[in-house]
């Protein structure tokens, strides 16, 4: 036992002295540009402009973030597969990015072979949430109030998620009013309004939550959100077509291995570190990070585009 002790703790080591071997030996040739697929001020620009604020300050690298957003992240794909693939331009999208929107936009003008995926950040916390007011306990009781000639509201932000909203609708018995808004936060404004009955968000409903003025009705995940474990999966309400997704960060095709484990293993170690802001919100808005690099990052987005064909024919 000891001598398996002791070989585990060099194999860490080693590990460990490899990847900070690489993030001291490869240096960009110039600044950095870093895409950011999200409209400034949110929480996800808030959390990738934190990450470069970070690695500037780890590593001497200058980073200058930009807004490029539109078509929910196809815009950055096209403008960030053109870019010099030597480390001097990387992006901050979603996975849906390459998968669902990319699949459903046939003249998108990129595919997964056009990018180096680097790593996830943080995993969705997509609730389907409601008012606390509105006395509903669980997605079911929506259904019975559908069921009872309500005319509900369904608050979305993505045409997946639009597509999820219709099926959860069809393969229960009812249908909704389904409204689509930018961004989570338009979602959960709507609905404390009450210009919607519940909407789809993905994380930022953790502290309404919390006060008990939001309810999370059901886990668009396929598993559950950590906020609230005992809320039911839609995967269990005959949707099997899960929301699950997340923040990553990509590459154009062809980065070389040096600068792609340095940009790789420097995001991770500023998000898993709680005591940076970046790391410090996703541990708040998402129950801490949730890393996803390289091959198996890419083996991702490939299920995640199969998924998106069969979304995309159920819900026709």
């Amino acid at each position: 036992m000891k001598k398996l002790m002791a070989a585990v703790a060099v194999a860490v080591m080693t590990l460990s002295t490899s990847m900070s071997t690489a993030m001291a030996e490869w240096k960009p040739s110039g600044p950095i540009k870093l895409m950011i697929g999200f409209a400034a001020g949110g929480g996800a620009d808030t959390i990738a402009r934190q990450v470069a604020d970070e690695l500037q300050k780890r590593h001497g690298w200058e980073i200058i973030p930009q807004q490029v957003t539109g078509g929910g992240g196809t815009k950055l794909a096209q403008a960030l597969k053109n870019e010099a693939n030597d480390g001097t331009a990387i992006g901050m999208a979603v996975t849906e990015s390459f998968g669902y929107n990319m699949v459903a936009n046939p003249n998108a003008g990129f595919t997964q072979r056009d990018f180096t995926p680097l790593t996830t950040v943080a995993g969705f916390q997509m609730g389907v949430v409601a008012k606390s007011s509105k006395g509903w306990k669980t997605i079911d009781d929506v259904f019975a109030a559908a069921k009872s000639g309500q005319t509900l509201r369904f608050g979305t932000m993505s045409p997946k998620l639009a597509d999820i909203a219709y099926l959860i609708g069809k393969n229960n018995g009812v249908e909704f009013n389904i409204i689509n808004v930018k961004g989570g936060k338009a979602v959960m404004n709507g609905v404390n309004a009450d210009d919607m009955d519940l909407g789809f968000m993905a994380g930022i409903q953790r502290k309404g939550v919390a006060s008990g003025d939001l309810i999370n009705l059901a886990s668009a995940l396929s598993v559950p959100l950590v906020q609230t474990p005992d809320a039911p999966l839609i995967g269990d309400r005959n949707v099997p077509f899960p929301a699950d997704g997340y923040f990553m960060f990509t590459a154009p095709a062809g980065l070389p291995e040096d600068a792609r484990k340095a940009l790789t293993e420097a995001i991770i170690e500023v998000v898993s570190d709680d005591s940076t802001k970046a790391g410090g919100i996703i541990k708040k808005a998402f129950g801490g990070p949730a890393i996803i690099k390289d091959y198996e990052l890419g083996a991702l987005l490939a299920k995640e585009a199969a998924s998106a064909e069969g979304l995309l024919q159920a819900a026709q």
